[in-house]
C-alpha cells in the first residue's frame, strides 16, 4: 500500500493581522515525522516564541515601574533599547499589561513542561513572565484610585477599550477586565465603550447580570465620557488618538478636575494638558501636583 506521512505547519497569526499575517508570514515551518528531535522542536516552537513576546514586554513594563519611581520616562528609555541592533525596537512599548488567549496559556504551558521535568528553575523563571503581567495590571489601578484623592467611592470613570487589542473584539484576558474590576471593588461607576466588543460580552467578563451594578456600556464615547470625573485609555484603538476624537468636547462635559490615564502610551498628552485634564501614563512619575492647576469652575469631585 501507499505510505502517508503526517506534516504540521503551525500557524503565527495575531488577531487583528491576520489576513496579512496569512499572505505575508515571517516564517512558515512544517515538521513531519523524520526524526523524533524534529517533532518535538515543531510542537514547541509556537508556544515557545509566544513566551518570548510576552517576556519582552513583561520586561519593559518592570522597567516602567521603575521610571516612574526615578522620574525616567520609559519611552525614552524604550527607544534607546530599541537602537540596540541585538534587540530591535519591537514589542517594547510598555502598557497596561498584555492579554489574549495565547500568551499567557503558552506560557502555562511552559511551566507545566518544565515542573514536569523538575526544572524547577525554569518554571519559575517564566511564570514570573505572568506574575509581572498581573502586577503591571494591579499597579494601573492603584495608580488610578491613588491619583484621585486615594478615592474614587462614588466616582464616575469612562474605561475606553475593552478587547485586549485594537482590531478585535476578543476579551480573553483583557487587562481591561482586571482593571475595571478593580474600580467597582473601590466603589466607582463604570462607563465602558469599546468598539467591537458585544455589551453582553463586557458583562460576562465582570459577573454582572446587567447594568445596574455600577456599570453602564455605551456605543458612543462621548456619551460614555459625559458626567465621569476621569477617562480611562485600556485599549490602543486608533480612534483613541487625540486628533481623531474631540477631547475639548470630552472635557466640557466632564466633572472637574478631569483626568486621562493612558494605559496604552497612544495619547497626545501635551495637547491633553493644554485642554486642562490632569494626564497620567505608563512609565513616568505622577503628574504636575493640583495645587500648581488653576481649577477655575469646577463642578465637584
Amino acid at each position: 500500500g501507499v505510505s502517508y506521512q503526517v506534516l504540521s505547519n503551525p500557524e503565527f497569526l495575531a488577531e487583528g493581522t491576520a489576513v496579512n499575517d496569512l499572505k505575508n508570514p515571517d516564517r512558515v515551518l512544517i515538521g513531519g515525522e523524520e526524526s523524533e528531535e524534529g517533532k518535538k522542536a515543531i510542537s514547541a516552537l509556537s508556544w515557545a516564541a509566544n513566551a518570548f513576546l510576552a517576556q519582552r514586554i513583561s520586561s519593559i513594563n518592570a522597567i516602567s515601574a521603575v521610571c516612574e519611581a526615578t522620574g525616567a520616562d520609559v519611552s525614552e528609555v524604550a527607544k534607546a533599547i530599541g537602537l540596540d541592533s541585538r534587540l530591535g525596537p519591537k514589542f517594547l512599548q510598555a502598557s497596561v499589561g498584555w492579554g489574549g488567549s495565547c500568551f499567557q496559556k503558552d506560557i502555562l504551558n511552559l511551566v507545566y513542561i518544565s515542573e514536569s521535568l523538575n526544572l524547577t528553575s525554569v518554571a519559575a523563571y517564566w511564570q514570573q513572565v505572568i506574575d509581572m503581567n498581573e502586577y503591571q495590571k494591579s499597579r494601573f489601578g492603584e495608580r488610578i484610585v491613588q491619583s484621585m484623592f486615594n478615592t474614587i467611592t462614588d466616582k464616575r470613570i469612562a474605561i475606553l477599550g475593552f478587547a485586549f487589542k485594537k482590531n478585535t473584539g476578543d476579551t480573553r484576558e483583557s487587562p481591561a477586565i482586571h482593571v475595571a474590576k478593580h474600580l467597582l471593588e473601590e466603589g466607582a461607576f463604570l462607563h465602558i465603550y469599546d468598539p467591537k466588543v458585544e455589551k453582553a460580552q463586557i458583562l460576562l467578563d465582570l459577573d454582572q447580570l446587567d447594568e445596574e451594578s455600577g456599570i453602564s456600556i455605551h456605543t458612543d464615547p462621548y456619551e460614555a465620557a459625559k458626567g465621569t470625573h476621569a477617562l480611562v485609555v485600556c485599549t490602543e484603538w486608533d480612534q483613541f488618538i487625540v486628533n481623531t476624537y474631540d477631547y475639548q468636547r470630552m472635557y466640557d462635559s466632564m466633572l472637574k478636575p478631569a483626568f486621562v490615564f493612558d494605559g496604552r502610551k497612544i495619547l497626545n498628552h501635551s495637547a491633553l494638558t493644554k485642554i486642562g485634564f490632569h494626564v497620567e501614563t505608563i512609565g513616568k512619575r505622577h503628574g504636575q501636583s493640583f495645587q500648581d492647576h488653576n481649577w477655575a469652575g469646577t463642578n465637584g469631585i
